[in-house]
């Protein structure tokens, strides 16, 4: 057996994970492709490079190449306000947010903090989700009505207490809203759907026969997911199937896409080439330079460009990725062009250690051990006094929380009934050890007066809860 299948079906077994794609391509040819567990955990049906799961986040870069095109049309600048093309966009903050652009919109920069509309717009599916009633969700579904159109979004943003976090283009915090903003501006530049915009701009010019936002688009097709999550049991947890797809028509353009692993590795082409896959031009070389620019540091390696994280001094070569989450979804991307690596991993649970699968995957790429650490991070002394100013209780309005505490072996972080040891990596950033070894990194973030008030974790600002009196 494959050291990475070895390697896998370990980790798999661990997270109880029913089925995953692992796929290697070099060159744009396909190195190793392989289904392993199952697409239908009950009847026992194997995955191929074709089976059909959702992509979650990684939506967000198909949208940004789609930008990007309008921009090349001359239709769009990305440092033009985003108020030129969505004129009811605004916050409380209204002179800032007049300066927010298209480009910070990409990069996650426009100052828009972690808001809980991504659940108000998936409501109509979570509602009849027996998931759901089986775990309930972190945001109160019922305090909002469901959020289906752009309007509908602007309209909610609007009505927000809400500060924002910074300058447009000083702080990063990753927004669904800032992307679903930029399907209303796709929608409102093209004069078509974003939906639409993209099949025929992006999916059908690079040959994605399978990649659709409604499973009903493909028909009788069979060779697709069921979709399973994790519910409360009195030993742990139990993986059960939940095969009803999450749905927001408002949000669409920050994570909805379902594909397969031939056609993630055909799209993956366009970051190995500068713009092509096969003959036909998706987008510029130009355009894809911008993307993977620096627009705002992750860590001390990475930074955030436009729909993707890019790693620019990796092992000899720039690795260029992002991840996808939601009920029965868990993939990854990553192209690493001047080695002309792509890999993907596509999973059917959420929570699954597909982070951990795409590293074993590109290290077998790199042809090195697959458990070798794909980012390590130096010790850093922090004196005991300063320690305090850290512990807190910290939140979204995603409904993330975290708790920071303090004990006689130093910092722990508190998350998802989990307890983990923080050690100090930098002035104000730590990391964490998961269960799967692999290491992440969190930064906590002042105020002007030089009092921590925020933290930088899961790429979102979670706000320091302010102590009563």
């Amino acid at each position: 057996m494959h050291p990475l299948e070895v390697y896998a079906r370990k980790r798999m077994e661990d997270a109880k994970l029913p089925g995953a794609f692992i796929g290697i391509a070099k060159d744009g040819q396909l190195q190793y492709a392989e289904g392993l567990g199952y697409r239908d955990r009950e009847k026992q049906e194997k995955i191929t490079p074709d089976t059909v799961f959702g992509i979650g986040s990684i939506t967000k870069s198909f949208t940004c190449v789609a930008i990007m095109q309008l921009q090349e049309a001359g239709k769009l600048s990305v440092h033009d306000p985003v108020v030129t093309y969505l004129p009811e966009f605004r916050t409380k903050d209204v002179e800032r947010t007049k300066r927010i652009t298209i480009a910070h919109l990409m990069s996650h920069t426009s100052g828009l903090p972690s808001l809980p509309t991504l659940y108000y717009a998936m409501r109509r599916s979570m509602e009849i989700d027996p998931a759901v009633q089986d775990n309930q969700s972190s945001v109160d579904l019922t305090a909002h009505e469901p959020i289906d159109t752009y309007e509908q979004l602007m309209a909610f943003i609007a009505d927000l207490d809400v500060e924002l976090l910074g300058e447009p283009g000083t702080e990063f915090s990753y927004s669904n809203d800032g992307y679903s903003l930029l399907g209303a501006i796709i929608e409102r530049v093209s004069g078509q759907s974003y939906e639409s915009y993209l099949k025929e701009n992006v999916l059908e010019p690079a040959g994605m026969k399978h990649t659709v936002f409604l499973i009903e688009e493909l028909g009788d097709y069979e060779d697709i997911t069921t979709l399973y999550t994790n519910k409360k049991a009195e030993e742990g947890k139990e993986v059960i199937a939940a095969p009803l797809w999450w749905d927001a028509p408002s949000m669409r353009a920050a994570g909805f896409l379902k594909s397969t692993g031939r056609d993630m590795l055909a799209y993956a082409e366009i970051f190995r080439t500068g713009g092509m896959v096969g003959d036909v031009r998706i987008v510029s070389e130009e355009s894809v330079r911008q993307m993977i620019g620096n627009y705002a540091g992750l860590e001390p390696s990475r930074h955030y460009g436009y729909g993707f994280m890019v790693t620019p001094n990796f092992r000899g070569g720039t690795l260029i990725e992002h991840g996808g989450a939601i009920k029965g979804v868990a993939a990854q991307l990553c192209i690493i062009p001047e080695q002309g690596i792509a890999c993907v991993v596509l999973t059917n649970l959420d929570g699954s250690p597909s982070a951990e699968l795409l590293a074993a995957a590109i290290n077998t790429a790199q042809s090195l051990p697959v458990e070798e650490p794909i980012a390590l991070y130096p010790d850093y002394s922090v004196s005991a006094d300063l320690l305090n100013e850290f512990i807190g209780e910290y939140r979204s309005g995603e409904g993330e929380k975290v708790q920071v505490s303090l004990n006689d072996e130093g910092l722990e972080l508190q998350f998802q009934g989990m307890t983990l040891p923080l050690r100090a990596v930098k002035e104000d950033s730590f990391v964490f050890k998961l269960g799967t070894g692999q290491e992440r990194y969190i930064r906590f973030i002042r105020s002007n007066t030089g009092e921590v008030s925020r933290v930088a974790f899961h790429f979102r600002q979670l706000i320091k809860e302010k102590e009563e009196a």
